[in-house]
């Protein structure tokens, strides 16, 4: 293993920053953030000092070190660690929540390890903007989850129900969705819209249509982009025509859906008006 750092701000309101990192000797000194700090190891482990108390995290855990709260960290072992961190700003976990999470910041939960995988595998490509934030509401509810059930939790979370019942909460989402085709949207947008929590609405969208938003998005937009690349349209001017990020984004995704590139899905084909 050798040191190896990433970091980037993605396009996902919440997410203050990306960082993932292999260190082998590296140490970090004491230190706070005024952000959440959600931390997966990938390989090896980490011992860390949180608020004058030591602590360690392995592969299968889930660690939430709160803001504002000293903490430094080092690998457990001569062989380093590899890590992926997210910093989640105080408008996804409230500071109310500080307490509860310094008694104890290590989460043993499988469901919410492999939330963040996934979210993390939507936040390495910009394009992915929109099922990120999905990700990100049904990892912040987990959390939130885990923090209101322990001593200084806070006041209980909003529940989240709907006033408006779950089919037709589905079919304005889709229709908004639609009319968002080629623009977008954002989930917090949608739910500010449909006057409903951003996770009642994935949920909600899912149960009807057996599928989230995000996937449904991208199978439109694929959808359109089929039709653009047999009109004669280049893969790239398809690309933005059809809503995606840039050409790779549309590759990556088509590819995915059909099993081949757009450049050989349209090869041979006759485009519309050619002789």
């Amino acid at each position: 293993m050798r040191t190896r750092v990433a970091a980037w701000r993605p396009a996902v309101a919440g997410v203050a920053e990306v960082f993932h990192a292999d260190f082998v000797d590296h140490a970090y000194p004491a230190h706070t953030h005024d952000a959440w700090t959600l931390l997966i190891v990938d390989d090896g482990a980490i011992r860390y000092d949180l608020d004058r108390t030591e602590h360690g995290t392995v592969g299968a855990e889930v660690t939430l070190l709160p803001p504002h709260v000293a903490h430094d960290g080092r690998s457990a072992t001569r062989h380093g660690f590899r890590k992926r961190v997210l910093y989640l700003d105080t408008s996804v976990l409230g500071e109310e929540l500080i307490g509860a999470a310094v008694e104890t910041p290590s989460l043993s939960d499988p469901q919410l390890r492999d939330r963040i995988h996934r979210l993390h595998r939507a936040l390495v490509h910009p394009g992915d903007a929109f099922e990120a934030e999905s990700r990100l509401a049904f990892v912040r509810e987990r959390l939130s989850g885990h923090l209101r059930t322990r001593p200084g939790g806070g006041p209980p979370a909003p529940s989240g129900s709907a006033t408006v019942a779950t089919g037709q909460l589905a079919g304005r989402l889709r229709g908004l969705l639609d009319a968002r085709l080629t623009t977008g949207i954002t989930l917090v947008e949608a739910a500010a819209t449909l006057a409903a929590h951003p996770t009642h609405l994935v949920r909600s969208f899912t149960r009807r249509y057996g599928l989230p938003p995000h996937r449904y998005l991208t199978g439109r937009r694929i959808d359109l982009a089929r039709r653009l690349l047999l009109a004669g349209m280049p893969p790239a001017e398809v690309a933005v025509s059809a809503g995606f990020y840039d050409q790779a984004h549309l590759t990556r995704h088509f590819r995915r859906y059909l099993g081949v590139g757009p450049a050989r899905f349209a090869a041979g084909a006759e485009p519309v008006g050619r002789t």
